[in-house]
């Protein structure tokens, strides 16, 4: 199942720096290793924020909920999630 995904983190301005950085880099390791394993397909910077906007690649709604709670930035984000399916106009045979 495709979902689209928008992030938006809001870390506390007095979480001590040392640990928003350790937090951060946690992250990317860890969405990273989705990426490659393919159930985090594509990631979009917001230009100007701190947010992202993904498609997620993923069995069902609860493998994508375990996904997001894991991340470690996950207490500091706004999450919206929306569901997607194949347009019938796509050409991408990959798209389910």
């Amino acid at each position: 199942m495709l979902f689209k995904v928008e992030m938006k983190v809001e870390i506390p301005h007095d979480l001590a720096k040392d640990q928003a950085e350790k937090l951060k880099a946690s992250e990317k390791i860890y969405s990273q290793k989705l990426q490659r394993e393919g159930k985090w397909r594509h990631i979009w910077r917001v230009a100007g924020k701190y947010e992202n906007v993904s498609i997620f690649d993923v069995k069902d709604n609860t493998e994508l909920h375990e996904i997001l709670t894991a991340l470690p930035l996950y207490p500091f984000m706004k999450i919206a999630v929306e569901p997607l399916c194949r347009h019938p106009s796509s050409i991408h045979e990959d798209d389910k």
